[in-house]
């Protein structure tokens, strides 16, 4: 039987009361539909509950039938659905004639939407060594791996500095102890990862001759021009070897795509035959994109699970050149022929690749779409950063990035998950200054979200960054166990804000833009009862909340910091300003303060208001011509926290789930 629109609105009549009952379904609006989803559906069934459908891509077109009507509720029954391609979501999708659109889990079920396969069939392979071997499809590649819920780390060894020597083309190994890499195969698989002060770079090997190592261009070239290269990290760093079988150590793993092949080497005792091993093979499992003059709106996903995804650039040519916080170079540009000496603190052709660097995509992507809630989902075992909102266009396989408005982002759980859990905006002009309205990024709400463990491999990436954006609203979050950063705010330096930066006149950049006479699109950013803990294991530049550029209007209140490795608390970083920090707790921190401010940098106009804190420096640039302000902070030496400092460590962080019926 062909199931036309009216088939199936007469099927689903029967199960219209239920939705304005279910979780998530909108309190306003008449009686919707529901088109129930099940891994052991079919999808010839009408999508009814004693009747559903198999696959997300027939929910999706019952569902733009159907949402003309009224509101349509799609749900997910418990289980895996693996997806061979990403669900693309346009304009189509969006509700319609005042309805909407919401994807959720069934009541009491946990669906997960995963973009990779299980693994299953393992050998012993090695005995001596405890390696054990599974067949994947000959050709695909990854660079992640999940062994029993957790990512699992790449066959990897650490070197010391002295051990190699940074030339034009690659490294020179000076301790004859790392002679046996050149009589390894597949040395072209082989990476180096240079953890620095607060960029975490890849680069790949090209071959490898005796004491010579090639590197594989452009990612040689530009890791190590700029700041904080991989050849002068500002304060040292630790340098890996990874991606070879020869590495092995246990709990690593390492793929041979051409063969086919998977190794991993167990723990004693252990044998991966008894655990659940997933490969991620999607690059990305959600993409959310209208255009500018039709953008996606209006729809929901409540209580679903994003899992398994890698991605795969690092391992390229292009390798992962990072700049800061998910940004690296991709192209290929002039270089002074002494770029090794004369550009490791930047120089004037590095200031050309400034307004092209790309963003780490991520696993779900929303661009040009207004109106979108993501509310109680879980984001796992992600090979990039998880949720992407509204980034420039090299981060949207739809080739369309920005124009994010009233997006949503709420008591999500964000884990495990390879870059950050959020990141909010672009980087590149367009962002800044867009060249079409429809391209700002504004009203962007994200409360009560857990943020743990996230940027577990590309270390640079704050919990939450947010850049170019008009009111984003980032409030009573708990963000801990990072690399880096908890809560990142900003983008630019101040060279784009209006007049622009004397350091970067005399760096160079304004010989390849303008100099802008009009604000950004940052302001208006609230930052507010947060719970920002277990920052800065390996990175000791930046802060554990960080604010970058003007971003007037901005109030940081509220907030509770503890752990942060005795670095950064609150830090305003190169052009500041117009920034409101109060009645914030900063504890055990080594700087709780502290402005980037120089004499031609612009770091100026900021208040410093009634935080407390019990150890730690204050370096806030106070005084003409800066003009920043320190009034009514308390600096604890009893170690008793006044009543109102403990009212807002016992309040920061998740509120507690409103009962049903009350305003949350």
């Amino acid at each position: 039987m062909r199931h036309t629109a009216r088939t199936v609105l007469t099927a689903l009549a029967v199960s219209a009361a239920a939705v304005a009952a279910a979780p998530g379904a909108q309190a306003a609006g008449p009686p919707g539909f529901t088109i129930v989803v099940a891994p052991n559906g079919n999808d010839h069934n009408p999508g009814s509950a004693g009747r559903p459908v198999a696959s997300l891509q027939k929910a999706q077109k019952l569902a733009r039938d159907l949402v003309g009507r009224a509101n349509v509720t799609v749900e997910l029954a418990g289980g895996t659905y693996r997806l061979t391609a990403p669900l693309t979501f346009t304009a189509e999708d969006s509700g319609r004639n005042g309805h909407t659109i919401t994807w959720q889990a069934r009541p009491g079920q946990t669906p997960v939407l995963s973009g990779g396969q299980a693994v299953t069939g393992w050998k012993l392979h090695d005995p001596a060594a405890n390696i054990y071997v599974a067949d994947t499809p000959k050709g695909v590649d990854t660079r992640q791996l999940v062994v029993d819920g957790a990512l699992a780390p790449r066959a990897a060894v650490t070197i010391a500095r002295s051990d190699v020597s940074v030339t034009t083309t690659g490294l020179s190994i000076v301790n004859p102890a790392l002679d046996y890499l050149a009589t390894l195969p597949d040395k072209n698989r082989i990476e180096v990862e240079s953890q620095n002060s607060f960029t975490d770079r890849y680069a790949p090997v090209q071959h490898i001759s005796g004491t010579t190592i090639t590197m594989q261009q452009p990612a040689w070239n530009n890791n190590n021009w700029g700041y904080d290269t991989l050849a002068r990290p500002f304060a040292g760093g630790t340098l890996l070897l990874e991606n070879s079988y020869s590495f092995l150590k246990a709990g690593q793993w390492y793929l041979d795509p051409q063969a086919g092949k998977l190794y991993y080497k167990a723990a004693p005792g252990q044998t991966p035959a008894h655990s659940q091993v997933e490969l991620p093979r999607l690059s990305s499992l959600v993409r959310l994109s209208g255009t500018r003059g039709q953008p996606i709106h209006d729809l929901t996903f409540r209580g679903l699970s994003f899992e398994h995804t890698t991605w795969l650039q690092p391992g390229t040519a292009v390798g992962y050149a990072d700049q800061q916080s998910g940004t690296f170079i991709t192209g290929t540009y002039s270089q002074p022929a002494d770029f090794l000496t004369s550009c490791q603190l930047g120089c004037p052709q590095f200031e050309a690749s400034r307004n092209d660097w790309n963003q780490v995509p991520a696993a779900v992507q929303v661009s040009a779409a207004r109106n979108i809630s993501f509310v109680g989902n879980t984001f796992a075992h992600l090979g990039q950063v998880a949720l992407g909102i509204g980034n420039d266009a090299n981060a949207h396989a739809s080739g369309i990035g920005l124009g994010a408005s009233g997006i949503t982002v709420q008591r999500n759980t964000f884990t495990d998950d390879s870059g950050s859990g959020i990141v909010v905006g672009g980087v590149q002009p367009d962002a800044h200054h867009p060249s079409n309205p429809a391209m700002t990024n504004k009203d962007i709400t994200i409360t009560d979200n857990l943020v743990t463990n996230v940027a577990r491999d590309y270390k640079d990436m704050a919990g939450i960054l947010s850049t170019y954006v008009t009111h984003a609203v980032i409030e009573h979050n708990e963000v801990s166990d990072l690399a880096y950063d908890g809560i990142d705010v900003g983008w630019g330096w101040g060279a784009n804000d209006p007049g622009g930066s004397q350091d970067y006149r005399n760096r160079g950049l304004y010989d390849y833009q303008p100099v802008y006479t009009t604000p950004t699109t940052l302001k208006d950013t609230v930052v507010r009862g947060n719970l920002v803990h277990g920052t800065k294991k390996v990175f000791h530049d930046g802060g554990s909340i960080y604010n970058l550029s003007a971003d007037p209007g901005t109030v940081i209140d509220d907030n509770y910091i503890y752990d942060n490795h005795s670095t950064v608390g609150l830090y305003l970083d190169e052009g500041s300003r117009y920034v409101s920090l109060s009645h914030n707790v900063i504890q055990d921190a080594g700087v709780w303060a502290f402005t980037n401010a120089g004499s031609t940098n612009n770091t100026d106009d900021n208040t410093f208001t009634g935080n407390w804190y019990n150890t730690g420096a204050t370096q806030v640039a106070t005084g003409a011509p800066h003009n920043n302000v320190l009034d009514g902070n308390v600096h604890l030496t009893d170690g008793t926290w006044p009543p109102a400092a403990q009212a807002v460590m016992d309040h920061a962080g998740i509120r507690p789930q409103p009962h049903p019926g009350s305003s949350s």
